[in-house]
């Protein structure tokens, strides 16, 4: 779904300008050693090896009775603290490991108990602590996977700050420099290690964690079970197959349970967060997915990922939400994930988002966030927010936007804990329907060229070379996912004749070249099966612009009839095109990002199936 690098880009840019002038400054004194807020009298942590210097107030009692299910609810809503333990910095052959080098290496602030008792007080109840263990690794790739002790007792300092605000906390590995590629390398060695890291890994952190109470839950991976097991590694891509990626996924999610039960104390019935396929939410409900065999009964997690729709989550392509489809997509991805609550599985949203660059949120994000949190009420799903220091800000320990913080705080635990789970819902069921009303009586309204199943709609595709301009990207028609401020002119398909569709961009700023475009018609294999399209006049920006290659038709999804005006990631023609014109390719229109495109017109031909 969503590589966690490109997500680091995204956020770390800004993390970095923050974390210097946070470094010194975040509440209190800003040392990592500073004492938790709990009860003086509680006891360092240290029966299990460690040698935190942080009291904490982890009672090391667990709940054989209570299941996934029912804890899901207790864990309300959740937080990530993002670009921290997980900020990669490993260096091979360093003897020394200092954990806050890398807990600032992407801008973030030295955290302290004072930032995580201020994300309780805003209202989250759990917090997930990604960290890339091999930073602590020095020979990792030479067979030596010792844990830096340093480094452990960095993060288990963390871990009793969220304990000692009351809270629950998961860590994991995460990302960690992608050697999760290692996995689907071609030598069998190197996927042999893999796997010994692996064990190695989990068998340190669960020696080291054994005595906590239930309030500390492992997780199997981050986004890497899935597709990524073929990153690449040493210059070359993995060899698995799509179902051998499943099977390897389920591999490893079936050792880490196994492994974490062995290692005996309270492991034996720790509940533990195990990581969907790419942490997708379509690809996990797919049967190719199984969740583990375990000896503790309901015991077991699942955890996936939302940052649905990537343009408008991710990028500035599309920087509004809340259409009849928005809704709709939402809405039928949480349904769908309800699969697992069905089997008696808890179910975390690890992490979701709209990113943003500020503490300000994004246009519409208070609808997308309300919407969402609204399902995960109805299914029963913990939602933990991607935050790096935007939303909530470290130095303040607050959320400056109280719009925000009102809306987490009425998600929180201590504000339903007293409410019947029937009323949960039905609450949430009046939002999710207030919001789709409202929606389609905005559509209704709009006079523009909706999607309709029994019309034929031409529309220009168009992502531009830096993502920051879009429209309707997809075979679906969709006007709704535009950026703010584009105008669109859209056709009507009533049968063969010339037709003209356009996208202006001057209102939301010059599109920068092109990464995708594509002339489509919606249901145009349906009403018009077989029919061609033949492209009389491109103008860019008013100005006649010749095509570099020639150009067909055809459709990618057996309903949406398209011509390919600039699309990579078709290396070969494919077999069911029709219409090709002289040296067809799927790129006949290259832009570059120095290409300023304030308006792109298309004239076309829709042609009767010979």
């Amino acid at each position: 779904m969503i590589l966690k690098r490109r997500k680091k880009a995204f956020t770390s840019a800004l993390s970095a300008l923050l974390g210097i002038s946070m470094m010194f400054t975040a509440c209190g004194n800003g040392s990592s050693s500073s004492a938790g807020s709990g009860d003086s009298s509680a006891a360092s942590q240290t029966d299990s090896g460690g040698d935190s210097k942080v009291q904490t107030n982890d009672d090391g009692s667990l709940n054989k009775d209570l299941t996934s299910l029912e804890l899901v609810k207790i864990m309300g809503n959740g937080i990530n603290l993002g670009n921290t333990m997980e900020a990669y910095t490993h260096s091979h052959g360093k003897e020394d490991i200092f954990p806050d080098e890398s807990e600032q290496a992407w801008g973030q602030p030295i955290t302290t108990q004072e930032m995580i008792t201020g994300m309780k007080d805003c209202g989250f109840d759990s917090l997930r602590v990604p960290v890339a263990w091999t930073n602590a690794m020095s020979f990792y790739e030479d067979g030596n996977y010792d844990i830096d002790k340093a480094y452990l007792d960095r993060v288990e300092e963390i871990v009793n700050y969220a304990i000692n605000a009351d809270m629950y906390v998961i860590i994991n590995d995460h990302w960690d420099g992608g050697w999760w590629g290692r996995f689907g390398a071609e030598d069998e060695a190197m996927r042999t290690a893999a796997m010994e890291m692996y064990k190695s890994m989990w068998t340190q952190i669960a020696e080291r964690f054994k005595d906590y109470s239930d309030k500390l839950i492992f997780e199997s991976a981050n986004e890497e079970l899935g597709d990524r097991l073929n990153d690449e590694i040493d210059g070359k891509k993995g060899k698995l197959k799509k179902t051998e990626c499943y099977e390897k996924t389920n591999e490893i999610n079936q050792t880490f349970v196994d492994l974490i039960r062995s290692t005996g104390g309270n492991n034996e019935q720790r509940f533990l967060l195990i990581a969907g396929y790419n942490t997708d939410i379509t690809m996990t409900c797919d049967d190719k997915f199984k969740m583990p065999t375990d000896t503790a009964k309901d015991k077991l997690l699942l955890s996936v990922h939302y940052y649905t729709p990537w343009d408008y989550c991710g990028t500035d392509g599309v920087n509004s939400w809340g259409s009849v489809k928005d809704y709709e997509e939402q809405n039928e991805l949480m349904k769908k994930l309800s699969k697992f609550t069905e089997a008696g599985y808890g179910v975390v949203i690890g992490e979701y988002a709209v990113l943003t660059n500020s503490s300000e949120p994004k246009n519409d994000t208070d609808k997308f966030y309300t919407d969402f949190l609204a399902n995960c009420d109805l299914y029963n799903f913990c939602p933990m927010l991607w935050d790096c220091n935007n939303l909530y800000q470290r130095r303040d320990c607050d959320m400056p936007n109280a719009d925000m913080k009102n809306l987490f705080l009425e998600k929180s635990y201590a504000k339903q804990k007293d409410m019947s789970d029937d009323d949960i819902k039905k609450n949430a069921q009046k939002i999710i329907d207030d919001a789709y009303a409202a929606a389609q009586g905005q559509l209704t309204d709009s006079g523009v060229l909706m999607p309709d199943d029994n019309k034929a709609i031409a529309w220009i595709m168009y992502q531009s070379n830096d993502y920051s301009k879009t429209y309707s990207v997809g075979d679906e028609y969709d006007p709704t996912s535009a950026t703010a401020g584009l105008e669109a002119t859209n056709a009507e398909i009533t049968g063969s004749g010339e037709y003209t569709v356009k996208l202006d961009f001057t209102g939301c700023g010059a599109a920068k070249g092109v990464a995708f475009s594509a002339l489509g018609i919606s249901n145009g294999e349906d009403l018009f099966p077989k029919n061609t399209i033949t492209i009389n006049k491109v103008l860019i920006n008013g100005n006649e612009y010749t095509l570099d290659t020639g150009y067909y038709t055809a459709s990618d999804d057996g309903s949406c009839t398209r011509v390919n005006l600039y699309n990579a990631w078709v290396n070969e023609l494919p077999d069911d095109i029709r219409g090709a014109t002289e040296n067809a390719t799927a790129v006949p229109m290259p832009l570059k990002k120095s290409d300023l495109v304030n308006t792109i017109e298309i004239q076309f031909t829709f042609n009767e199936a010979a």
